[in-house]
């Protein structure tokens, strides 16, 4: 009966190691095309040292919504995605600048704690509508540039990016 017990004792606490070693969400993945890929210093990956998405993986993701005025359009437009501090965080991001890259070669770069300090959102509608490659998409980096002051500078609108394919954490 000792032994029993003793056995009863370790496989629990065996199992409660086990569940705190095993990571809460893992990155799956993609089973549908991929339209963001996140290389660098990430700690989560999914296809050869990278994260790769699909937009049905960014949907998984808690949504943001937000109206701001962009420099790019004469009214207000909603935008509709994932915080990129959530996207970053799936991946285990540590580094400190993110290169946006996007699928007309257009490159950013964006300080990481943006991430933290404003809502900014990898955006994949517009106006609650999916973004087509030839407006914009897939996905835009998209700062609220309505919620503060400082963020309707050139430099804030420099650092979005639409057709977004990938970034780069260093």
């Amino acid at each position: 009966m000792h032994i029993i017990t003793l056995f009863s004792r370790w496989l629990a606490l065996f199992t409660a190691v086990s569940l705190l070693a095993t990571p809460a969400w893992a990155l799956q993945s993609p089973t549908g095309d991929v339209i963001l890929t996140v290389s660098g210093k990430i700690g989560q990956a999914n296809r050869d040292k990278a994260a790769a998405f699909d937009l049905e993986m960014l949907q998984k993701l808690p949504q943001q919504t937000f109206v701001t005025k962009t420099p790019w359009d004469k009214n207000p437009t909603k935008f509709t995605g994932p915080l990129l501090r959530d996207v970053l965080s799936a991946v285990k991001s540590n580094g400190k600048t993110l290169t946006a890259l996007a699928l007309n070669d257009y490159k950013t770069t964006i300080p990481a704690e943006d991430a933290s300090l404003y809502d900014v959102i990898v955006a994949h509608k517009i106006d609650d509508m999916p973004i087509p490659v030839r407006t914009k998409g897939p996905l835009f980096i998209i700062y609220p540039f309505d919620s503060k002051p400082e963020l309707k500078a050139s430099k804030y609108y420099g650092r979005s990016a639409w057709q977004l394919k990938s970034l780069k954490v260093d």
